[in-house]
């Protein structure tokens, strides 16, 4: 297994960029890969003492570390673009281990990329131009699943995909046709129909995070018992995602106005005698009160499917889904204490009070002796949430999601 590196091959003058040095280290053979190969010769003939040879095994110890120094780099700036983009998410799964951090960051940031091709500086072009980009992007999806990542940020979705095998495509790919919807469509008739969307662009999120947070009570070693713990755990993930989005289209009812998209269901505003038009308009009267106060009771009957499926989760996961979610849900709260203002004000939770609420969710989590008796105390304490189903709240059974 020795290889004795050729001394004819001189490494190339200082003044050359890293590209050239690497092309012409790399000779009359002239391939990218070979290039490379030579460069990482390069670095092992400077780091050890014994310059004339080196042996396979040495070689492989160098790729080792520069991968290695790629991911972490790459994993680094997963976690600082969801600190940017994702506050509460962020400092939600702050409190997972470092691993599954990095894996829920860097799914983050997959998302993150795949939204800004249709929500970001692109948002004007074409539809045509839009739909070849989500396509380019669904075959780069697929080469990073089959081990042939684009960049350092695709590396770090494949380490993910290695570390955790129960991570499937599926939910990615359905994903970018949630984006596909963005385009095509800028109202919704029904709330199945909006539904249908929300699963796509975020109860997406909750099937591609489950494999990470890990299911209790599941051996992982037995493929059929884990599989039917993942499914188990699956509808209340994709009620959070539910729950989430449904936030988020309800604080953002005014900043949508503005890109001539209504989120909220047609047939909801037909209920409460309140039109397209007093939606573009801004009007803030007793209707649009009433329909808010419908939209809201609709989310928290996600927020507490979704809570009811925590205790389905990894000891570990728990904590960090559950300060997620009661951070979140808390924007609902803030949306009802400014008199149902989306238009003129935004619904945000400060860091101080995301902050003062993480002792209740760690409560709310154990299930253990005195804690656990004290977190079963804030659960029966808790606001009600969803007692009642709202009309045409079933979801459609396209894409395979489970129906809540």
């Amino acid at each position: 297994l020795q290889f004795r590196i050729d001394s004819a091959v001189a490494p190339p003058p200082r003044t050359m960029s890293s590209a050239a040095a690497a092309a012409g280290a790399a000779g009359a053979v002239g391939s990218a890969g070979e290039a490379i190969t030579r460069l990482a010769e390069k670095e092992a003939r400077e780091a050890w003492s014994s310059p004339e040879a080196i042996s396979f095994l040495d070689r492989r110890y160098v790729s080792d570390r520069r991968r290695a120094m790629i991911l972490r780099k790459a994993y680094a700036e997963c976690g600082r673009i969801t600190s940017v983009y994702a506050k509460t998410f962020y400092l939600g799964t702050s409190f997972l281990s470092e691993a599954k951090r990095n894996a829920v960051w860097a799914i983050y940031v997959w998302c993150r990329r795949t939204d800004d091709l249709v929500d970001g500086p692109r948002a004007n072009q074409r539809a045509s131009t839009l739909r070849e980009s989500l396509a380019h992007w669904e075959r780069r999806l697929e080469d990073t699943f089959a081990g042939r990542p684009h960049d350092s940020l695709d590396l770090a979705l494949y380490d993910v995909k290695c570390n955790f095998p129960a991570l499937e495509i599926k939910p990615f790919k359905d994903m970018v046709r949630g984006m596909l919807m963005d385009i095509e469509k800028d109202r919704y008739d029904s709330f199945e129909d909006l539904f249908l969307y929300c699963y796509r662009v975020a109860g997406t999120v909750g099937l591609m995070t489950l494999p990470i947070m890990g299911v209790a009570n599941a051996d992982e070693s037995d493929p059929v018992q884990y599989s039917k713990a993942l499914r188990e755990a699956a509808e209340p993930a994709l009620a959070l995602g539910a729950a989430l989005q449904l936030t988020n289209i309800l604080r953002d009812v005014g900043e949508d106005r503005l890109r001539g998209r209504i989120y909220l269901p047609l047939e909801d505003l037909r209920r409460f005698d309140y039109s397209e038009r007093d939606l573009l308009n801004c009007v803030l009267d007793h209707r649009y009160q009433a329909l808010m106060k419908f939209q809201i009771d609709r989310a928290r009957c996600y927020y507490a499917k979704a809570k009811s499926g925590i205790l389905l989760l990894n000891q570990d996961a728990r904590f960090p889904v559950q300060a997620s979610l009661d951070m979140y849900g808390h924007i609902l709260e803030v949306l009802e204490n400014n008199a149902y203002d989306n238009f003129t004000r935004r619904a945000y939770v400060p860091k101080q009070k995301k902050l003062a609420m993480l002792p209740k969710s760690f409560l709310r989590t154990r299930t253990d002796g005195v804690w656990g008796a004290l977190g079963h105390l804030l659960q029966v304490n808790s606001p009600a949430e969803g007692k009642i189903r709202p009309a045409g709240q079933k979801p459609a059974s396209n894409d395979g999601q489970m129906s809540l």
